[in-house]
This record gives structure tokens, C-alpha cells and sequence, in this order.
């Protein structure tokens, strides 16, 4: 897929496609990294911090309830 920058403004936009959006599962409100390498522009969604808390909450308290039992499987 080839773009081209759009004039927003005094600056430059990129008009994202609706089916690269949801495949990211990207919205509106997503806060999103920018970042280059030198050579390539590099844009990431950025982690839902909600969710990664709930999961390692999740995470710690199943380590907590049944770490023992799961290092024993895992010999």
C-alpha cells in the first residue's frame, strides 16, 4: 500500500485505512508511539495500561495461590 502525506494545517497528516485500524485494533482515543529507526517511520499503539495492570494482578495473584504447583509441572 502506497500514501501520500495530506496538509492539515502547517503540518502533515497520514490518512490511516478503517480495515488497518480495527486489524490493530486501533481507535480514535488509541495514544499512539512514534518512533523512527533512521530509515523508516515505526507508529505503535501503545500498551491499554488498564488491561496489562488487570493481567498481572491476575498474574500474581494465581503465582501466589498456586506457585508452588506450577514449578513442580514445569520440571
Amino acid at each position: 500500500m502506497i500514501k501520500t502525506l495530506t496538509s492539515h494545517g502547517n503540518s502533515a497528516a497520514l490518512v490511516i485505512d478503517k480495515a488497518i485500524l480495527e486489524l490493530l485494533g486501533i481507535s480514535m482515543s488509541t495514544p499512539l508511539k512514534i518512533s523512527t529507526d533512521g530509515k523508516s517511520l515505526i507508529v505503535s499503539p501503545l500498551p491499554n495500561v488498564q488491561r496489562e495492570e488487570r493481567f498481572r494482578a491476575a498474574l500474581d495473584k494465581v503465582n501466589k495461590n498456586h506457585g508452588d504447583t506450577l514449578r513442580k509441572l514445569g520440571e
